[in-house]
């Protein structure tokens, strides 16, 4: 069916509020654009993240009564004759728009991430096809770029390996196809369940990747490699819970922290593992270190 979108030119002030009074008149989805395309990709964590000039844009059902919402925002004063637009749009996959930005992209030496729907640039290297879904993580966050790097630069020839906060897969899966023996793969996501289950058949690893929520994930389990790539908080406080899932001597890596956490979420980790310096890129950051033996 055809959609009806509603466009209005805001500030950084006034998008939020917006946004709010949109959703209540029965918006089914409300997006802020920069009014002069200044990229961001992703606000810091708790963050909403707005422009200095900002367009608020929502998209209603195409019979949707749209005169008293105009009416509405009319006598709020948020919009005049000259500040908005109404436009009638086709029908789309809106969830699976951004496809047309996701392209395959090179971590490290050997791994390739690729989606799904294109081919291979490089058919002899470690390709590793992937639909995100409606789970988080597709390589071009800086977050999960890094850990993909780490991964690629390790040994993983029949090692195990656990997946904190496994998202799409998309670590679990590159650990697979660089030779680990073994992967787990926990969240508190159905969805990330659903999407890296699907993401694994589709690379032909699903027998040798194991996924959990977490009210059934192994007590006994600990790998030789661990990687969590979520946020600082949940770092900081499941530190135990994540250093008990490493082996003396295994080596862990945290990501999903800005550049000004990673000092903090170091000291989380420090009384059991040697920590490297972090690595930084484009104010996040990716923590790397060895447990203790003893």
């Amino acid at each position: 069916m055809p959609w009806i979108q509603l466009k209005i030119n805001a500030s950084k002030k006034t998008a939020e509020p917006i946004g709010d009074i949109l959703s209540e008149t029965g918006a089914l989805a409300v997006t802020f654009l920069d009014r002069y395309d200044t990229p961001v990709l992703e606000p810091k964590p708790g963050e909403t993240l707005l422009w200095g000039d900002t367009d608020v844009q929502a998209l209603y059902e195409a019979n949707h009564d749209m005169q008293p919402i105009l009416q509405l925002l009319r006598d709020a004063r948020i919009i005049d004759d000259g500040n908005y637009k109404l436009d009638q749009l086709e029908d789309k996959d809106w969830e699976r728009e951004w496809m047309k930005d996701f392209h395959p992209m090179r971590f490290g030496e050997r791994l390739w991430i690729c989606p799904s729907w294109t081919d291979v640039p490089e058919p002899d290297a470690v390709n590793v096809m992937l639909d995100p879904g409606l789970a988080f993580g597709t390589g071009t966050h800086p977050t999960t770029s890094l850990c993909l790097r780490w991964l690629d630069g390790l040994d993983l020839q029949g090692k195990t390996v656990l997946d904190f906060g496994c998202g799409s897969g998309i670590l679990a899966i590159a650990a697979l196809k660089l030779g680990a023996k073994r992967v787990v793969g926990i969240d508190i996501d159905p969805q990330a369940i659903i999407a890296s289950r699907d993401n694994a058949e589709r690379n032909g690893v699903a027998e040798q990747l194991e996924l959990y929520l977490p009210k059934d994930q192994p007590d006994d389990f600990q790998a030789d490699i661990v990687v969590a790539n979520i946020l600082a908080g949940p770092l900081k406080e499941l530190s135990e819970v994540i250093l008990g899932y490493l082996k003396p001597g295994g080596q862990l890596a945290l990501s999903g922290i800005l550049e000004e956490q990673a000092e903090d979420v170091s000291q989380a980790y420090a009384e059991q593992c040697e920590m490297d310096q972090p690595l930084i890129d484009q104010e996040w950051g990716r923590l790397s270190g060895r447990k203790h033996l003893n």
